[in-house]
């Protein structure tokens, strides 16, 4: 039996579906055991756990937008390895939302109210960037992952030190995140304009201080 290819109707049904299980589905669908699993819960007083939570507020954003990129990126792609590829890391992607949102729940508060923005915004810029061509979407996606995994370094550095259940999560997250951004530079991955990288930058910025608080 051969694979049926999609239509441009099916795509758009898949997208909004991917949309819904990303923003409205409730935690606890990762594919993946949670780094976290067999890490001991440390005693934190409320002004640590409102900032690990801060934070994990602002991972939990940050995977909601890498699951809309990827899928917007997937839905354009020319070769039909690239779209798998794209396919691959959101299914990654999808168990680091499931963990950080673990983890704010586990901290007593909620992940941002601003979710189905974030999806939205994303998944538009991966979609028309994803419209120059593969080595563009590519070069994207191979900045995007160096600026998330500097920016989780930042977190590591951030986070409290006694809580090690956050810090296990944020550092496979990491790991992930630099091999995506290396399997997409092998994959002929352009360089992108200075002012683009910047401008990614201030993007990303403006969500992550949102994010913290909202």
């Amino acid at each position: 039996m051969t694979n049926r290819e999609l239509s441009p109707i099916d795509r758009l049904l898949a997208g909004a579906d991917d949309a819904l299980r990303t923003v409205a589905a409730p935690a606890g669908r990762a594919a993946r055991d949670n780094p976290a699993g067999a890490v001991a819960e440390t005693r934190l007083n409320a002004a640590q756990k409102s900032h690990a939570a801060g934070l994990m507020r602002v991972n939990h954003a940050g995977e909601v937008a890498a699951q809309a990129l990827y899928r917007g990126h997937a839905t354009v792609a020319r070769d039909k390895n690239i779209e798998q590829q794209m396919q691959q890391a959101a299914a990654e992607e999808s168990d680091h939302l499931a963990w950080c949102e673990q983890r704010i729940q586990e901290l007593g508060e909620e992940p941002s109210r601003l979710s189905a923005i974030w999806y939205a915004g994303a998944y538009a810029i991966g979609a028309a960037s994803g419209l120059l061509g593969d080595k563009w979407s590519l070069g994207f996606i191979a900045e995007t992952e160096r600026q998330v995994c500097a920016h989780l370094d930042s977190h590591l550095d951030g986070l409290p030190a006694e809580d090690a259940r956050s810090r296990a999560i944020v550092e496979t997250m990491r790991d992930e995140e630099a091999i995506h951004g290396e399997n997409a530079v092998e994959a002929g991955a352009a360089d992108l304009p200075g002012p683009v990288k910047a401008l990614m930058r201030l993007t990303a910025k403006v969500m992550t201080r949102t994010a913290y608080w909202v």
